[in-house]
């Protein structure tokens, strides 16, 4: 069998408002526990607020993870390390073009008003890394390969990938 087998693991950058969030309701859980040895709704919003920090760090500390099999890349979500979910899973004969995001191969592409989803870092690095990809004329998925997995959708479909 003829199977072509490529996995990449992306860290998304943390956006200062989910620190700073993060931050406040660990601050407030804390202090209404401590109010809570007193009176007893101090313990009952510090419980509310520890349940929200928790939440919160989850999502906090997000990381994406493309598999590519046979023609078909998955999208996995991680969170904090310890929870894993399926975000998309797409099929590359319904991917209408694979570029960088400043290649000229998207020129055609610019206005179209398609539904755009980032499952990449993020951040713009030098030299930027991030691919964009028109999928079944419906989205515009974001996201950040590595040269492997670029190599193995290139070889599956010479016509639709474009390295620059």
């Amino acid at each position: 069998m003829n199977e072509t087998y490529v996995e990449c693991l992306v860290k998304k950058k943390t956006p200062t408002y989910m620190k700073f969030l993060k931050i406040l309701t660990i601050m407030l859980a804390v202090c209404f526990i401590l109010i809570g040895f007193v009176f007893l709704i101090g313990l009952l919003l510090g419980i509310i607020f520890a349940v929200i920090a928790y939440f919160v760090y989850q999502n906090a500390d997000l990381e994406y993870e493309y598999l590519y099999v046979d023609k078909e890349l998955t999208i996995d979500k991680v969170m904090a390390k310890s929870r894993r979910k399926r975000v998309a899973t797409f099929d590359l004969n319904k991917m209408e073009i694979v570029a960088p995001i400043k290649s000229w191969h998207l020129d055609n592409y610019k206005n179209r008003t398609d539904k755009a989803v980032d499952y990449s870092s993020g951040e713009e690095k030098q030299p930027d890394r991030r691919f964009v990809f028109f999928y079944d004329g419906q989205k515009k998925i974001i996201f950040e390969p590595n040269e492997e997995m670029i190599k193995a959708m290139q070889f599956a479909a010479p016509r639709k990938v474009y390295k620059d």
